[in-house]
């Protein structure tokens, strides 16, 4: 069994991970409404370390392709968006979830 990979190895493959980080995120807000420093928190706890700069954009632009909806909340520190997995980003995990094991079990002896 390999190890588990460094932060700086997860760094390394930043771009291939991308949409292993896209499907946390729709996992989570299938469950319940996530807010972004949260999320990145929650990411960081699995060795990911995402910027508000990354983590951002990524929500606004999930929310604009119709995978998360998004509402504003006052608290007492100012104004959170809330996120929440639409109908379709439920789905796409569901159809993501599907492709991953069909592709992570593949027989590779050719």
């Amino acid at each position: 069994m390999a190890s588990e990979p460094s932060v700086d190895e997860l760094e390394e493959y930043r771009d291939l991970l991308a949409g292993l980080v896209r499907m946390h995120v729709l996992h989570h807000a299938s469950q319940e409404e996530i807010y972004g420093a949260w999320m990145i928190e929650e990411l960081a706890s699995h060795g990911y370390r995402l910027s508000a700069g990354t983590l951002y954009p990524m929500l606004h632009r999930m929310a604009e392709d119709g995978y998360l909806t998004v509402r504003t909340e006052r608290t007492e520190r100012g104004i959170r968006k809330l996120y929440s997995a639409t109908e379709k980003g439920q789905r796409g995990l569901a159809v993501a979830r599907q492709r991953m094991r069909i592709f992570t079990q593949e027989d590779t002896g050719r």
